[in-house]
């Protein structure tokens, strides 16, 4: 490895290191995760302090060996304003988290980082919309996250039986119709008892269409599906995290607690 390189990529994450400098984790398409010193970058005025989370930066790196440093840096583009509101901030907290879990050290994957930057771009422009929608900002949650899990090789099979291998064809209009989910392994066609989500035709449909680009969206602009059944796919977003990767994303938790609490308000 060359002594000096450029990398581009997202701060996820941002700590102390000695008395003056800054430990980051960077997320690029060249490298994966990698964990770099920015000297000076606590000092008040410091050209360095712009190294901060959710931070797109062009870096100038040197060294060969052990914990590289960061000589230069350019702001590309600041996802600071996420934190104008606290559903977005957890949301893009969350997305940060689950990145981190999914890319290993020097180890890339390739699409990661383009689709983490477009979902962060897409919660900065729903955190500008008056009055804020809420629901949006759940639903981009839930989708940016079945994306990042597609990618990183923890994909949910949303498309058939895990016990049967029979497509899950969901019946809309059956509303007696029933599939379980297994954390451990996927969805099975029948209400099972002890079941931790059961979704009706309807809930697996939106679900599947999830992988697409964009949200669905009906013709007048609505958005597709109540809050109450964003929340529900939330909850299979998040058992499959813990079963698969063994981890609690608490953002995710604090995005799901602030729209119950706000819905109770209301």
């Amino acid at each position: 490895m060359s002594s000096e390189r450029y990398l581009e990529g997202l701060v996820l994450k941002v700590g102390p290191l000695g008395e003056t400098d800054r430990l980051i984790s960077l997320l690029s398409d060249e490298e994966g995760l990698t964990r770099l010193a920015v000297p000076g970058a606590r000092r008040p005025r410091s050209k360095m302090a712009a190294a901060l989370p959710l931070t797109f930066l062009k870096l100038q790196v040197v060294g060969r060996t052990g914990l590289n440093r960061v000589r230069q840096l350019k702001v590309l583009k600041s996802f600071g304003k996420l934190g104008l509101k606290l559903e977005t901030l957890s949301a893009a907290q969350a997305l940060t988290d689950l990145s981190m879990m999914l890319v290993a050290h020097n180890d890339p994957v390739p699409g990661l980082l383009s689709t983490l930057l477009m979902h962060l771009e897409r919660l900065e422009a729903l955190s500008r919309i008056s009055p804020f929608e809420q629901e949006s900002t759940l639903a981009s949650s839930v989708q940016s996250c079945l994306h990042l899990l597609a990618l990183g090789g923890y994909g949910i099979p949303i498309q058939s039986c895990c016990k049967t291998g029979k497509p899950l064809d969901p019946p809309l209009g059956d509303w007696a119709w029933r599939c379980s989910f297994l954390p451990e392994e996927g969805f099975v066609i029948g209400a099972l008892p002890g079941a931790a989500v059961q979704l009706n035709p309807s809930e697996l449909a939106l679900l599947q269409i999830l992988p697409r680009p964009n949200l669905p969206f009906r013709k007048n602009g609505e958005l597709l599906g109540p809050k109450k059944v964003w929340l529900r796919l939330l909850s299979v977003i998040q058992y499959w995290i813990k079963a698969h990767l063994n981890r609690n994303i608490k953002a995710l938790s604090m995005l799901q607690t602030s729209v119950i609490e706000e819905d109770e308000k209301n």
